[in-house]
């Protein structure tokens, strides 16, 4: 079953809670201090959403963003050590305190660290993608 924008925006804070016991954020989470970012469960995993702070880090506008494949996050030759954390993620449900390097779209290079990685699942168990909170992330000299 498809579910809607809504449901889906709803589906990455209750998961996060259901798997960490922790609330993701207090407030609205637009607007919440931690970057987060979700894709789906199609073949090539798209991007559904970025919070503000999300796209301010990849440096995109929304609509840059949404249906981005999710494995263009990260650059070619770092795709192989992104694959290994969502196989530990197969297992888990969550990873907690992961770090890695991204590319933002203007080619700028970071690192995120200490990252909270999740399976958005519903309450029946099922899987609708995944999702990360990256709290601290820093540019990559060079």
């Amino acid at each position: 079953m498809e579910h809607s924008a809504g449901e889906r925006l709803a589906l990455i804070g209750e998961s996060f809670a259901r798997l960490t016991g922790q609330q993701l954020c207090s407030g609205d989470l637009w607007t919440a201090p931690v970057a987060v970012v979700a894709h789906g469960t199609q073949g090539v995993p798209r991007f559904f959403y970025a919070n503000r702070a999300g796209l301010s880090l990849f440096r995109m506008s929304a609509a840059q963003f949404i249906d981005l494949p999710s494995h263009e996050s990260a650059e070619p030759d770092l795709r192989e050590e992104r694959a290994r954390i969502f196989t530990r993620l197969e297992a888990q449900n969550v990873v907690q305190g992961y770090s890695g390097v991204r590319i933002a779209a203007d080619g700028t290079r970071f690192t995120i660290k200490d990252a909270v990685i999740w399976n958005l699942l519903d309450e029946h168990g099922q899987r609708h993608g995944q999702a990360a909170a990256i709290g601290q992330w820093e540019a990559v000299a060079g």
